[in-house]
């Protein structure tokens, strides 16, 4: 009766996750004002999402929850996402090639237990996808504290939203904007302040 007991426990949760991701996707999409092409990077730790300490119980079924969840709000709007990868893999990204065709590709496969249960998840979803070192997105979500600054364009702003867990991890996003420079005399796009411009 237990395994039972849990294995409804574990669907419930794969169910609550899932819609948990995608309401914090779309409040991200409207707050930074998101549009087809730009890139969010995501980092996720599974582990802090079923309430265990992070590195500890990764858990490949939740990263494909929230991999569906996110996805489903971002892909219809051509909104490409990067699943940063742990710290055993430098926190290298998996994104779909044709987001950055452009890019340097390093060669490396994810795994649950070195790259993490999303990128693995991230990786087995996509249609073509690439491993690299390093991006520029253009919007974030934490997912358990991951540290995702290192991929963000400067300037970051960070982003409050009312989705702030997913499961028991705590969720924090950001935004970015583009650098303010010149001095006294410098004159400003007031329509760049909140975002980069959407010339598509």
């Amino acid at each position: 009766m237990g395994g039972v007991v849990h294995e409804l426990e574990q669907k419930d949760l794969f169910w609550q996750v899932q819609d948990e991701a995608a309401k914090a996707a779309q409040q991200l999409m409207d707050e930074a004002h998101l549009h087809a092409g730009q890139i969010v990077v995501v980092g996720c730790s599974t582990s802090e999402v079923v309430g265990k300490r992070m590195g500890s119980w990764s858990t490949p079924e939740i990263a494909q929850a929230i991999f569906n969840g996110l996805s489903s709000v971002f892909s219809p709007q051509g909104i490409y996402i990067a699943a940063q990868c742990c710290e055993h893999l430098n926190r290298a990204l998996i994104v779909e090639y044709e987001a950055v065709p452009g890019a340097e590709i390093v060669n490396v496969k994810p795994q649950p237990k070195a790259g993490s249960s999303f990128a693995t998840a991230a990786y087995n979803s996509f249609r073509h996808p690439v491993a690299l070192e390093e991006i520029k997105a253009d919007a974030g979500l934490d997912i358990g504290g991951t540290l995702i600054g290192m991929h963000l364009k400067k300037v970051a702003v960070p982003v409050r939203l009312d989705q702030n867990h997913i499961g028991s991890a705590i969720v924090l996003a950001a935004r970015v904007r583009p650098k303010f420079i010149g001095g006294e005399r410098a004159v400003y796009d007031n329509d760049l302040k909140d975002g980069y411009p959407d010339f598509t």
